[in-house]
């Protein structure tokens, strides 16, 4: 048996979906499709603006031009995370300042009150595997008076703010809730990612949710923000195509990061089927996994819920207790050769080359390092079946016997 670590879901609805685009739709960039997605991620998160881009980190760095944050300033980030979080900092000039995170993966708030100056303009949470993180102590920090007296704003939308913005990275968190309510409207705004390995994929993109404090108006601001996707051009590529409506501004300088109708036609086919259908499936695919490695002992199961938090369920981040290193990598070479596509979410970031280069060090960050050095990431995906998850276990026990 052969199981794949991450397959995209492309059913009938999908094709359905993509052939209505092509022979009736008749547009390819960013059109009525794209609309439609974003009314359907409105809906599921109970955001009042969303924006569909063509990436997490297209949609980031819009987020962050938009805020005026550039040259000399602080962006606080978790150290395990994809390189992305940071880089999308990077790009604009800003400085990532890392911190550690806890043992469920996220980010650990009090990291991040000892990490804040008077530089930064953004907090950047990571909701790793598909769990919120501890959003109401994060606003806490944020809204505290001695935070907000170091605030420094510069240019008229950090004014208006008046205290750092918390930028959720949900990338991974799609449906997940936070104290009930649903990821994409708790932080002030939040990133998606759609790409083809997340619980809802249109091949390559993502989605911004504006939740903004009410000194901030979030449709005026989306109307901002969309310019900033299309190279700062007041008005899209179908809006130019009609009758006499050629003419158009350039408002700032912004960043080609839109969707297309193209890959919004394969989101649309999943988010409409996503509360009922795709995410308890996924649900369902991580209870069988705690349920079979809950009988080991040196099984450490990932966190898919507690009190306040609902996971989407997007990567089961199993530990191995007990193990080193170089005894994970052995077992994930084990479990390879016997058929299961396998990974690891992720080499903290001051591991890599480019982070290490500019100073970071992976001993500043001892639990980021503890959670990664025996993590394994099992596959989970929607149409994997009991009998070849049971493949998986097995492949794991038996590696895990071999290495220890």
């Amino acid at each position: 048996m052969k199981i794949k670590f991450s397959l995209p879901l492309i059913d009938q609805d999908v094709l359905n979906e993509v052939h209505h685009t092509l022979t009736d739709v008749g547009w390819l960039c960013a059109g009525p499709q794209t609309k439609a997605l974003e009314q359907e991620i409105a809906k599921l998160t109970g955001s009042e603006a969303v924006l569909c881009v063509s990436s997490w980190t297209s949609g980031a760095m819009v987020v962050l031009r938009w805020l005026g944050v550039g040259p000399g300033d602080e962006v606080i980030v978790p150290a395990y995370t994809y390189c992305a979080t940071a880089i999308a900092v990077m790009n604009l000039g800003a400085i990532p300042i890392m911190v550690d995170v806890k043992e469920d993966f996220t980010i650990d708030p009090d990291k991040i009150r000892a990490a804040v100056t008077c530089r930064t303009k953004v907090i950047i949470p990571v909701d790793l595997g598909g769990l919120p993180c501890d959003y109401d102590t994060i606003f806490q920090i944020v809204q505290d008076d001695k935070v907000r007296a170091m605030f420094s704003p510069r240019g008229e939308v950090q004014t208006k703010l008046g205290r750092i913005l918390v930028l959720a990275d949900s990338a991974h968190s799609i449906g997940a809730t936070y104290q009930g309510v649903p990821v994409g409207r708790v932080a002030d705004m939040t990133v998606f990612s759609f790409h083809s390995a997340k619980n809802i994929t249109t091949g390559e993109g993502g989605a911004i949710c504006l939740s903004l404090p009410s000194s901030l108006s979030n449709e005026d601001e989306l109307g901002f923000l969309r310019a900033l996707s299309l190279n700062g051009q007041t008005i899209g590529a179908m809006e130019k195509n009609q009758p006499g409506g050629w003419r158009y501004d350039i408002v700032a300088q912004g960043f080609k990061a839109n969707m297309s109708d193209l890959c919004a036609a394969v989101g649309l086919a999943q988010i409409r089927k996503y509360e009922k259908e795709l995410l308890p499936d996924r649900k369902r695919i991580v209870d069988f996994y705690s349920q079979k490695f809950g009988q080991y002992d040196w099984a450490m199961l990932p966190l898919c819920e507690d009190h306040a938090r609902v996971s989407a369920c997007h990567l089961y981040l199993l530990r191995v207790k007990g193990i080193t290193e170089e005894q994970r990598d052995q077992m994930i070479l084990e479990i390879s050769e016997a058929g299961v596509g396998i990974n690891v979410h992720y080499i903290p970031m001051p591991m890599l080359t480019l982070f290490r280069s500019r100073g970071y060090k992976i001993e500043d960050y001892p639990v980021s390092y503890e959670m990664y050095h025996n993590e394994i990431t099992l596959p989970v995906y929607n149409g994997l079946t009991d009998e070849q998850l049971e493949f998986v276990v097995a492949a794991v026990v038996k590696a895990y016997e071999a290495a220890k």
